[in-house]
């Protein structure tokens, strides 16, 4: 059986401990902790974001200790040097004006390429990586993943406020990315071939340099036989994280299970797809979405019953059931957002008990 190794990319907000305001102090957090973490922290394009990646996982269960020895060690660098850090797909009321940019050449030519869309793009998301067997089939699972990718966003929605206002979102962030080119579900791709003649296309014509440029919701990765997930919002616990990690490996397995007995799942138009992707970002686990089959709007906890049992038969031989089925009780207590939400109409509209309580959040059960 392949081994749909786990690697786990997480943006983490950098929080000022009085004011609970974002602060561009990335390098502080960086220099703080390069004894115990420089492989796994990365700058991001704003200073006021860091980013923590695992290694290359070979189960759910070492990425979960991955994840919470390198959380641990970010939460301590961070207070050591008075700061806080976060999870959250947004931060409640910080302003991305205020926010600096990393000095880096690539962030440089963002910024230059596209203006205030770069500048204002201060989100916050999960990427997780699964090993591929080979980039052909990379695609064929991308096509067919495509249907599930709204399924699995609803989940993690956990931006609802973005720069001091209630959105109406449950992911706004979704909604701020969508300004950059490049975003969105993929497109079907025929084959590999294919694929590659529209990332030529697009480096010869100067649009792009190079296919990292290509922002999907989902990616064959251009450089790592990987096939990348990065429609998730920043969830703010480990224990969310893994379920969604667990979830992304199943569907992957699964799919690829379904490809090697020579069956498969019916593609959707992207149009389509793109409709239960915008009422996940409006409405998270409360949303109904469309099953394309039914022609009928179905409630989404019916269609996570329906994705839990597609996933059933790959679960134990990947030794993730119990992170897998986490799903149920994420649906029980409410999403990041759903909780974001509780605690703002429960505090009168008080964003800093908002912000106190993502890091709360973020922090809790690892010390």
């Amino acid at each position: 059986m392949h081994r749909f190794t786990i690697g786990v990319e997480e943006e983490y907000q950098i929080i000022d401990a009085e004011t609970r305001d974002l602060v561009s102090h990335v390098s502080k957090i960086i220099e703080g902790g390069k004894a115990v973490l420089s492989e796994n922290l990365k700058h991001e394009m704003h200073e006021s974001v860091v980013e923590m990646e695992t290694g290359i996982c070979e189960n759910i269960q070492q990425a979960r200790q991955e994840l919470t020895d390198l959380r641990r060690h970010l939460v301590k660098t961070a207070h050591d040097q008075g700061l806080r850090v976060s999870g959250g797909g947004t931060h409640p009321f910080s302003h991305w004006k205020d926010n600096l940019i990393t000095k880096d050449a690539r962030y440089d030519k963002i910024v230059s390429d596209l203006g205030d869309v770069a500048r204002s793009n201060l989100i916050f998301g999960l990427h997780v990586h699964i090993g591929i067997p080979d980039r052909e089939e990379g695609i064929r699972i991308q096509n067919v993943m495509r249907y599930f990718l709204p399924h699995v966003y609803a989940l993690s929605t956990n931006s609802p406020f973005w720069v001091g206002r209630l959105t109406g979102f449950k992911s706004y962030r979704q909604e701020v990315f969508a300004k950059f080119p490049r975003t969105g579900l993929p497109s079907y791709f025929g084959s590999v071939a294919e694929f590659d003649a529209y990332v030529n296309l697009m480096v010869k014509t100067g649009t792009i340099d190079n296919a990292k440029k290509i922002w999907w919701d989902l990616r064959v990765h251009p450089f790592y036989p990987t096939i990348e997930f990065r429609i998730c919002d920043m969830p703010m616990t480990i224990d969310e994280t893994v379920c969604l990690a667990a979830i992304m490996q199943s569907l992957v397995a699964k799919i690829y299970k379904m490809h090697q007995q020579n069956t498969s799942y019916r593609s959707y138009r992207r149009l389509l797809l793109t409709e239960n992707k915008w009422r996940a970002s409006k409405d998270g686990i409360d949303a109904h979405l469309i099953d394309f089959g039914k022609e009928a709007s179905v409630p989404y906890r019916d269609l996570l019953e329906e994705l839990l049992a597609f996933i059933d038969d790959v679960v134990d031989d990947l030794g993730c059931r119990k992170e897998v089925e986490y799903a149920r009780e994420i649906c029980k207590m409410g999403t990041g957002a759903d909780r974001q939400l509780k605690v703002f109409h429960e505090s009168g509209g008080d964003l800093k008990k908002v912000v106190d309580y993502m890091i709360y959040e973020t922090e809790k059960g690892l010390f």
